[in-house]
């Protein structure tokens, strides 16, 4: 018969997990089942590097409590309504008295409450209630307004493959050099590279998009296979800086976070010279990262130490507003944004056939 519930201890709290052995992720041929338990036990595993990614910023959860299955399907609605999984995006019911929670602004103008990581013990918790994966906002909880991150993400698409990321992304690690920048990068748990930089917290969402976009031009300019095309359509067989991962309540799934595909593959932070040498970020799972986090310590251990500039990506984007080049689109859902062109798709654009 099954257990009810297990304990699992972590920064000195006892986190009660229920259902200990649903699986959540089934076995495959070269990765055995993921249980719920094991899921908690991961991230109590992992705490120290997943507080880091998290600490004291506002985050939407991930939630698969039917387990992660094909054929499943990941809710968008907010209320995630009639789907096996969904994002929570507001404080759950039942949330224990020593987890806290952050204030946010959507673009809608509408404000609520979501969940906010300062210890261990609230991810275990949040894992008992079903999240595999963590979404954090770009700034921390004092401020809605003035991100401390800029985040590049390189996203494969058409017949471009993770190999076309790491190469990429080995000529972003250069223009942050050249820039006076840091970045951190790590695999997305899925195809791509995500590049994280630390910066002041003097400027507002929309300048860090601008640098963002600024950044992705300038990757164009340098390297063959980078585009910074918003519609599909217009990408074709190139990685896709997406830029609007930048804007207002876009997020993307967090260092070590489990993502929701077969062998509970996770998003790794890694040291430059390891990410050149990774042939198959699938490797990197709930089942191997615990030991290799243990061996070798947390590549972005050091990300917080520097908060830099973006001065310098945002003298770019000036240059190329000179050139002609100015605002892009946003994504769908958001209100009409100052400067931004059309947002209706080339090909269904009839006014300029």
């Amino acid at each position: 018969m099954a257990s009810d519930a297990v304990e699992i201890e972590v920064g000195g709290r006892s986190v009660r997990v229920s259902s200990p052995d649903r699986v959540i992720f089934e076995a495959t041929s070269s990765s055995p089942e993921v249980t719920k338990a094991m899921v908690a036990q991961y991230y109590a595993d992992v705490a120290d590097g997943v507080v880091r990614a998290l600490r004291d910023r506002p985050v939407t959860l991930e939630r698969w409590p039917k387990g992660v299955r094909e054929g499943m399907e990941l809710s968008t609605r907010h209320d995630g309504r009639g789907a096996d999984a969904f994002y929570q995006k507001r404080v759950m019911r039942g949330m224990p008295a020593w987890a806290e929670s952050a204030r946010v602004l959507f673009p809608s103008g509408r404000r609520a409450d979501e969940l906010c990581v300062t210890e261990a013990a609230t991810v275990v918790w949040a894992a008992h209630m079903g999240a595999i994966t963590f979404h954090p906002w770009a700034m921390r909880r004092d401020d809605n307004d003035h991100p401390d991150e800029l985040r590049i993400d390189l996203d494969p698409h058409g017949t471009t493959s993770f190999a076309d990321a790491v190469r990429v992304a080995a000529v972003a690690r250069e223009l942050c050099e050249d820039l006076g920048l840091r970045g951190f990068p790590k695999t997305s748990g899925n195809r791509g590279v995500h590049v994280y930089v630390r910066i002041e917290r003097r400027w507002t969402i929309t300048d860090v998009r601008h640098a963002a976009i600024a950044f992705g031009r300038e990757l164009e300019r340098r390297t063959d296979g980078v585009t910074t095309a918003w519609w599909k359509e217009e990408r074709g067989d190139n990685i896709f800086v997406d830029f609007n991962q930048n804007a207002r309540d876009r997020t993307i799934a967090s260092a070590y976070s489990i993502r929701p595909k077969p062998g509970a593959p996770v998003s790794m932070p890694l040291t430059w010279d390891e990410l050149a040498a990774v042939d198959d970020p699938r490797r990197f799972t709930v089942h191997t990262v615990p030991t290799l986090l243990a061996e070798r310590g947390d590549a972005h251990a050091e990300i917080d130490d520097v908060a830099y500039s973006i001065q310098p990506l945002l003298d770019l984007w000036e240059a190329d507003l000179g050139q002609g080049l100015g605002e892009m689109p946003y994504p769908p859902d958001y209100p009409k944004m100052p400067g931004e062109p059309k947002r209706v798709q080339p090909s269904r654009d009839t006014r300029n056939k």
